[in-house]
């Protein structure tokens, strides 16, 4: 990375950082901002960000990015609680995200024709995770009801994660058939993939923590490596799972989920982390997602491609989220807000930056373009509209509940840690 470049980045992150607490209250959010940017001076405008970047720097970015967003969303789930006290939640991911993936797979498949059925699904399942950060004002806006804000943020903290072991094997499906690979060639492949990653994630998540733990209350460990041994997990789960013929990523989301809910003493301090470095990566990522991957893409724009987004967006995501709220008497109004408040952001990014490294993928291109351009209107979609959503649904909410109408949208539930507190104040 050329020196210019690092000043005019840094320069940047520092002046925006100056009016941060001035528009945080707006329509105007850090990930629409630093994708304007990343427009800005991409290859393709201003060409300040160097093209030569694009295979080794920010596959590197993109990588340690997607480790650290898996490892430190799933440590922030308390599953016992999650289990006794968050229906929602758990109904969105039992049934509201396989449906999304069916919904959203028979749509591709009927919109382009090109596709075969497992790379429509393989589509589907890459838009199908959330990312509350692009509209964190509705989960950190304390007139929602708790209830409700949580959902989505637990919601957005696990389908990542669970949704990836389906990417990777029908990522290997779809590789197998365009190579004439045996089915059991790809079951292998999926199986060392899937088993193998869980098994190094949970081992690494348990001893590291309960080590960390230790370390920590003999007062043997400072603060600051309490925050670093984030890093240093997650990168251990990562890299010995990949040695040994794993998942890497499997095993940072598991490694996460399994040290969150076996040494919850220590895990203030990932939160911390992953509002700091986890932050500013993540911003990072949406800025190369500016500079390299939206003007590119939109060359081959078309209205399937369009059309294709907009249902993601809205139909594709609020059916499977009605369907998954039947019989918990949530108004409608309710409905409706989890349903739009589902955006599509990091995870659908770096998944796709995964399936363009199969080169065997016969139509990864044209994935990969759908999967950007759904991504772009989701940023300045959610992001536009999630103050003056939340506001809007928080007033409606708020009158019923003065009116003395039971309200199972204020049923109380315990916090647990938001993802980004970019909106906090």
């Amino acid at each position: 990375m050329n020196t210019e470049l690092l000043a005019i980045i840094a320069l940047f992150i520092l002046c925006y950082g100056f009016i941060s607490k001035r528009v945080q209250s707006t329509i105007i959010t850090p990930t629409m901002v630093f994708v304007i940017f990343g427009i800005i001076i991409g290859k393709e405008a201003l060409g300040i960000f160097d093209t030569e970047l694009e295979s080794s720097i920010i596959h590197t970015i993109a990588e340690l990015t997607l480790i650290i967003i898996l490892f430190t969303d799933a440590s922030r789930i308390d599953l016992k609680q999650l289990v006794r006290e968050h229906t929602i939640p758990v109904r969105l991911l039992l049934y509201g995200l396989p449906l999304t993936i069916i919904l959203g797979a028979l749509t591709a498949a009927f919109l382009f024709n090109y596709l075969g059925f497992w790379e429509a699904a393989l589509l589907a399942a890459i838009l199908a995770p959330t990312d509350a950060a692009l509209g964190q004002a509705v989960v950190s806006n304390p007139r929602v009801p708790v209830r409700i804000r949580q959902s989505l943020n637990i919601e957005s903290g696990l389908n990542d994660g669970i949704v990836l072991p389906m990417i990777l094997i029908l990522i290997s499906i779809t590789g197998a058939e365009e190579q004439r690979q045996s089915a059991s060639f790809w079951i292998k492949f999926s199986a060392y993939q899937v088993i193998l990653g869980p098994i190094v994630g949970i081992f690494v998540g348990y001893v590291g923590g309960k080590l960390v733990e230790l370390s920590s209350r003999k007062n043997w460990m400072s603060r600051e490596f309490q925050d670093i041994s984030a890093l240093g997990l997650s990168l251990l789960a990562f890299s010995a799972a990949e040695l040994i013929g794993g998942n890497g990523f499997i095993s940072a989301f598991t490694a996460g989920l399994t040290l969150g809910n076996t040494a919850r003493s220590i895990c203030r301090c990932l939160y911390e982390f992953g509002e700091t470095e986890g932050q500013l990566l993540t911003l990072i990522t949406f800025m190369i997602f500016g500079a390299f991957m939206i003007l590119p893409e939109l060359s081959g724009l078309n209205w399937r491609i369009v059309l294709y987004a907009v249902l993601s967006l809205t139909v594709i995501r609020m059916i499977p989220v009605a369907l998954s709220m039947i019989g918990l008497r949530l108004r409608f109004s309710t409905i409706l807000f989890l349903g739009w408040f589902g955006p599509r952001g990091i995870a659908s990014i770096l998944f796709a930056l995964l399936l363009l490294e199969e080169s065997n993928i016969p139509h990864g291109s044209e994935i990969f373009t759908v999967v950007m351009i759904t991504v772009l209107f989701s940023v300045f979609a959610h992001g536009i509209t999630s103050v003056p959503g939340a506001n809007l649904y928080a007033g409606a909410i708020e009158k019923l509940k003065h009116a003395g109408k039971e309200m199972p949208e204020h049923a109380d539930v315990k916090e647990m840690p938001t993802k980004i507190s970019w909106s906090k104040k």
